[in-house]
């Protein structure tokens, strides 16, 4: 006896978690499983155009749980998946796997090989209700994963904090850099293993830095670095405000994207540099705060 929601939830951002609360309202003392697919679907029907990422599969797994999934099913999303009748999803998956007595999806669900069901073939079914959302606009537009993917990689980190209810993330392994950073006083922290995550825009970033237990303030840099010489690749880079000390390579990080604070600048040298610096971290401390 269960509730299945189902869909991509890539971001488990507010027009995700709004069809999770309805689904908790319909549930009733009856469990809610959230039915996902990894990787994304895109990447077996079209490889490329397939979307960079807004969370990882542990992220929104844990997110879901958060927005009142019981469960999360996930399902690898492989060409032979794709390729199963409308019919067999139906009986193999939301039936005999399961259990469903209530589905729920978005107007706009399809389903089963070349998306030959749709809501109207999912409603015929009667071993389970089908219920049909309809996603709310926010600021005249729809809440979307797309939306906000294009919202980040702009560098509108705001906007996309507000539509995701938190701010954008990137979680990854801490890597050696240049030591630049080490060598003018500002240590920072290189986040590597990040493929397929969606990077903001090249710039300057407000926002924290979590390793472990540990969460710092943080000024957060993205780019390659004009204003030293030589061809260095684009980087991801934070400096935990404050912090003097750490010992983070290899270990895992999450970068939070709070606000932008400027676009990358070319300086003329290193201590109009410095000088910039020191008012990006002071902005960074102080928003951190509020």
């Amino acid at each position: 006896m269960s509730v299945v929601v189902i869909g991509v939830f890539d971001g488990v951002h507010r027009g995700h978690q709004e069809v999770l609360n309805q689904a908790k309202k319909i549930a009733g003392d009856e469990k809610i499983i959230a039915l996902t697919f990894d990787p994304h679907p895109t990447t077996v029907f079209a490889p490329d155009r397939a979307p960079t990422l807004l969370t990882i599969l542990t992220d929104r797994i844990e997110l879901l749980k958060i927005h009142n999934a019981d469960q999360v099913a996930v399902m690898k999303f492989t060409p032979e998946f794709a390729a199963m009748t409308p019919e067999d999803f139906v009986n193999k998956v939301l039936v005999d796997q399961l259990g469903a007595t209530k589905v729920v999806v978005g107007k706009n669900f399809t389903y089963g090989s070349k998306a030959a069901g749709n809501v109207d073939s999912l409603k015929a079914h009667s071993q389970f209700e089908t219920i049909v959302l309809d996603l709310e606009p926010s600021e005249g537009e729809v809440v979307s994963s797309t939306r906000i993917r294009k919202l980040i990689v702009e560098g509108n980190v705001e906007l996309a904090r507000t539509l995701l209810t938190r701010p954008h993330r990137l979680d990854g392994i801490v890597v050696h850099g240049e030591k630049r950073g080490r060598e003018i006083g500002y240590p920072t922290a290189n986040l590597g293993d990040l493929e397929n995550q969606t990077i903001p825009a090249d710039g300057v970033y407000a926002g924290w830095l979590t390793v472990g237990i540990d969460r710092w303030p943080a000024a957060i840099s993205i780019g390659t670095n004009p204003t030293f010489d030589g061809v260095r690749g684009r980087q991801v880079e934070a400096y935990a405000i404050d912090q003097v000390g750490l010992e983070l390579y290899s270990l895992r990080a999450t970068i939070e994207f709070g606000w932008r604070l400027r676009e990358t600048l070319k300086f003329d040298g290193l201590e109009p540099l410095l000088e910039q610096m020191a008012k990006d971290c002071a902005k960074a401390r102080e928003l951190t705060e509020l």
